[in-house]
């Protein structure tokens, strides 16, 4: 399986497992990234880089082939997306206005475009409009960063 990891996934996963205290976790994902199956967006990347996490920003800095540009495929994928009007509000005016970043349209269309699966740390509140909400719709493959470890089957 190909994961597709989202910014607040990325970030859980700095933020709360430290290298040093959990050094197994660390090699197990290092293995799955260097394996190939862990991806994310260009969109992502630019996300991380405004992120308060300076390990995560310095990892996905000496990562970069992790986080690549949209395809052709992909951006078909995100109109698709915006086609269903009340997705059209997964871009928040606040972000338009200020120009801020989105990734979530290029993550769900690249874990389409892969087959991949979607690891995010959003819920999926009822007629939301959240990853999982869109992943659904689509019936594209989404989990959480907990919901990850058990399909990779880690315990420690």
């Amino acid at each position: 399986m190909i994961y597709v990891f989202d910014t607040s996934t990325f970030t859980q996963l700095f933020r709360s497992y430290y290298p040093d205290r959990f050094p197994t976790l660390w090699q197990h994902f290092d293995r799955l990234v260097d394996a190939g199956n862990v991806t994310s967006t260009r969109e992502v990347r630019r996300e991380i880089e405004d992120g308060p996490v300076r390990a995560l920003t310095e990892w996905a800095g000496r990562n970069t082939d992790l986080f690549p540009a949209p395809t052709s495929d992909e951006a078909r994928f995100v109109s698709r997306i915006f086609q269903v009007t009340r997705f059209q509000q997964v871009i928040e005016q606040r972000k338009l206005l200020k120009g801020g970043k989105n990734a979530d349209p290029f993550l769900i269309a690249r874990a389409q475009t892969i087959s991949g699966m979607v690891v995010t740390m959003e819920s999926e509140p009822p007629n939301g409009v959240k990853i999982p909400n869109i992943c659904r719709h689509f019936g594209i493959n989404c989990t959480s960063l907990e919901g990850f470890m058990e399909r990779e089957d880690w315990q420690f």
